[in-house]
């Protein structure tokens, strides 16, 4: 599903990250800009002014005076918890007992799997959010139903099915072999497949045995081509555990080293309490860190130390996510806002434009799919987002006194949601309007 379309707004997107309003070599901001797709890729973008004659049309959608930037990313989202949001718990690990693995048996049933497959592309759009890197539930229907569902919707999907035999209840858990073949059935099915790939997913080293570990290397060496993803050191009791089920280690992250799983297209989601050791290595194997802010504030977990990542050397590679439905919220904006905050508490600065670069090239760059997303650029898919700075009336009233492009951005990430997203447009399609 794609399109052609002309669209004129402010525009505004990345080549690295900028280190403050004043490198204006990192980014391009142009007042008055026009993008034209065809076959779901821009094909053009600059000035209006200076549009070729080939790319004009009559069917012009002209957005001014808002923001068109490329869609969010979302690096770390969990497919079956939308309804597990806004469940009261004090930690990670009640929360997973008492909600999450409750929930996610619901998900063995490829009905229901398919029908909330929909509605969480749905909210992920009206967001805002237009490519994710999602966990389905143990059960390969429900990656099944996900990756089915982005198909039809033309979107930018990376999923797989959660690997888990042990310390969780009986219906949700698999086997080493069961996890492995349904893995490998997911890859073969849909890898590849329009825009979907599919994530070697380990939910986190408590839930898997030394075999099912075993299993999940073996996945990985036989699928370079794969993301992979999991958990690392998001709460003092989950890392106590882990260090009792795997004695041998030197700590978490040796688990997953032990058992070939780190590396450039390696996802750890959270990644608070690592010690200098664990960061070396982290930033040695290119793992990736992310950053869920809102997350590790709801359930207690900690405060993500982003000096900590860039002090390494190389600095460690990190994203940003929602982290549903640990996190509370599913707007990258929210997100961006929150972390914010965390680093704030810490005498971290997150300057607005660095943010906007974290949550649309920084992530594309951290799941290896810059080449394709994160850009409003010739050749790139035709994912953008219009944001209206003045959509609720404390955003209107604040818009009121603001006069530079980061002041705009920090308004829209500190009070902007869902309602701040004008339209969603996907490989060219309006998938989303206010």
């Amino acid at each position: 599903m794609s399109a052609n379309g002309l669209y004129r707004a402010r525009l505004l997107w990345f080549d690295r990250e900028p280190d403050g309003a004043e490198d204006t070599e990192a980014f391009h901001y142009i007042e008055d800009g026009a993008i034209a797709v065809a076959g779901g890729k821009i094909v053009w973008s600059g000035d209006w002014a200076d549009l070729p004659a080939e790319y004009s049309s009559d069917d012009c959608e002209d957005f001014r005076p808002h923001l068109i930037v490329p869609g969010f990313i979302d690096c770390h989202i969990h497919f079956p918890q939308g309804q597990v949001v806004a469940s009261y718990a004090g930690s990670l690990l009640e929360w997973l007992n008492t909600y999450t693995f409750v929930e996610e048996q619901k998900y063995g049933d490829p009905d229901f799997a398919e029908a909330m497959a929909g509605r969480f592309l749905d909210m992920l759009l009206a967001h805002g959010t237009t490519t994710a890197v999602a966990y389905g539930s143990v059960h390969k229907c429900s990656a099944d139903a996900l990756l089915g569902a982005a198909v039809s919707k033309g979107m930018r999907i990376i999923a797989g099915k959660v690997m888990m035999d042990r310390n969780a209840p009986e219906a949700l858990t698999d086997t080493p072999q069961t996890g492995y073949d349904d893995t490998k059935a997911l890859i073969a099915e849909w890898h590849g497949k329009d825009r979907v790939e599919v994530a070697i997913s380990l939910r986190f080293a408590l839930t898997s045995t030394e075999a099912q570990m075993e299993m999940a290397g073996t996945l990985v060496r036989e699928h370079p081509e794969c993301l992979v993803q999991t958990h690392l050191s998001e709460n003092h009791r989950e890392i106590e555990t882990v260090a009792e089920l795997f004695p041998w280690s030197k700590d978490y992250t040796d688990v997953y080293d032990h058992y070939g799983l780190m590396g450039p297209k390696t996802l750890f989601g959270h990644c608070i309490h690592q010690t200098p050791r664990e960061m070396e290595r982290m930033a040695e194997s290119r793992s990736v860190a992310v950053f869920c802010p809102t997350s590790n504030m709801f359930l207690g977990s900690g405060l993500f130390d982003l000096s900590k990542m860039r002090g390494t050397a190389p600095e460690t590679r990190h994203a940003i996510a929602t982290d549903i439905g640990g996190g509370t919220n599913w707007s990258m904006l929210r997100t961006l806002d929150e972390g914010y905050k965390v680093l704030n508490l810490q005498g971290q600065r997150y300057h607005p434009l660095r943010s906007f670069y974290q949550a649309t090239l920084g992530n594309a760059r951290a799941i290896g799919m810059d080449d394709r997303i994160g850009k409003l650029e010739a050749g790139y898919e035709a994912d953008l987002i219009v944001l209206d700075k003045t959509s609720t009336p404390a955003m209107a009233l604040r818009a009121e006194t603001i006069s530079t492009l980061s002041e705009e951005l920090f308004l829209m990430q500190t009070l902007g949601d869902d309602r701040a997203i004008a339209a969603t447009i996907v490989s060219g399609v309006t998938a989303h309007r206010r």
